[in-house]
């Protein structure tokens, strides 16, 4: 029996998978601990390191495009919406998103995902110019040689936290996308000191009513962010094209068990919460439910300069060819 080395970030939803109690026909998984998981995005796209890698969805895009031997399959691990992630400096006087215009913002790098829905609703929804802000980021991209000119990096050595408490940023992106932690991926990078985790008098956020706004742009576009999609070394789906098939079929699975055991996501109360916002699945896998939110990306993607104008936006195209029901 062939061996997959698997890498997964902590969800409950893709346990069995890695327990072995759920099985990937005609192979043996083997899992592969990475933390931060964000850690192992860049050793997959820059050196194929792992068999079956979870990927942030840009980064798995802009790699297909650049030829990185990866292809993937519809599963979605995590989903998230972003209206909450900005926050604004307690003196930088912003009130309304068009006041991000001139400004400094802080992100982890250009590239990451979330960075991406958020300019992406920034432009589409509120109309800010997002060329006209100055995008301070401490880290790399997995991907390199799509910054803009509007990106600086960080050179003393201060993390996107320290920037915005000391008012150098005007505002930025929280947790992993930005505040919440400091430099490159590394165990122990979310417990670094951030501004929302101090409990001081300091920054807000751009969106104080952020669940609600959430939901109505959902209603009303059907988009709701991926984040973590499942990359598989290509040359494993040409060796055996069944391969994505049965993937996707065990990741289902996984899915199903944890639902059986935990139908209202109580373990997850961030998944419990989003349900409600959508009313239904807070983690649907496969191209039906998810097209809107693929062609959104793409379109968000290529918008910013990441991907270029003619890159698919049909998503069938965008994974190995296989049979992926809704799931």
């Amino acid at each position: 029996m062939s061996k997959l080395s698997v890498v997964l970030g902590d969800y409950r939803h893709g346990q069995s998978l890695l327990d072995g109690s759920v099985q990937v026909a005609g192979y043996e998984v083997e899992p592969v601990k990475v933390e931060p998981v964000i850690g192992a995005y860049r050793r997959m796209i820059r050196d194929l390191e792992f068999d079956v890698c979870e990927l942030a969805p840009t980064s798995y895009l802009m790699a297909r495009q650049t030829g990185v031997a990866l292809t993937a399959i519809p599963v979605f691990l995590n989903r998230r919406f972003h209206h909450g992630d900005v926050q604004c400096g307690t003196a930088s006087g912003i009130r309304f998103p068009k006041d991000l215009e001139g400004r400094r913002v802080g992100v982890r790098a250009y590239t990451v995902t979330t960075g991406v829905w958020m300019r992406g609703i920034l432009r589409e929804e509120y109309g800010v110019d997002i060329d006209a802000v100055k995008w301070v980021v401490d880290d790399d991209d997995h991907i390199e040689g799509r910054t803009p000119d509007t990106v600086e990096r960080v050179t003393d050595g201060r993390s996107l936290g320290e920037l915005l408490r000391s008012g150098d940023l005007d505002a930025a992106f929280t947790g992993n996308a930005g505040t919440g932690r400091a430099g490159a991926p590394r165990a122990g990078w979310a417990a670094t000191q951030s501004p929302e985790q101090t409990g001081d008098e300091g920054p807000y956020p751009l969106f104080p009513d952020a669940e609600v706004l959430s939901a109505d742009w959902y209603l009303r576009t059907g988009i709701y962010p991926l984040h973590s999609v499942i990359a598989v070394r290509s040359e494993l789906v040409d060796k055996d094209p069944n391969l994505a098939t049965a993937l996707y079929a065990a990741f289902a699975e996984s899915k199903r068990r944890q639902l059986a055991a935990d139908p209202e996501w109580s373990a997850v109360p961030r998944f419990a919460r989003q349900a409600q916002q959508i009313g239904g699945d807070p983690i649907p896998y496969g191209l039906r439910a998810n097209d809107a939110s693929l062609r959104a990306l793409v379109r968000f993607s290529q918008d910013q300069g990441l991907l270029d104008a003619d890159f698919p936006a049909d998503p069938k195209d965008l994974f190995a060819a296989g049979d992926y029901p809704d799931a």
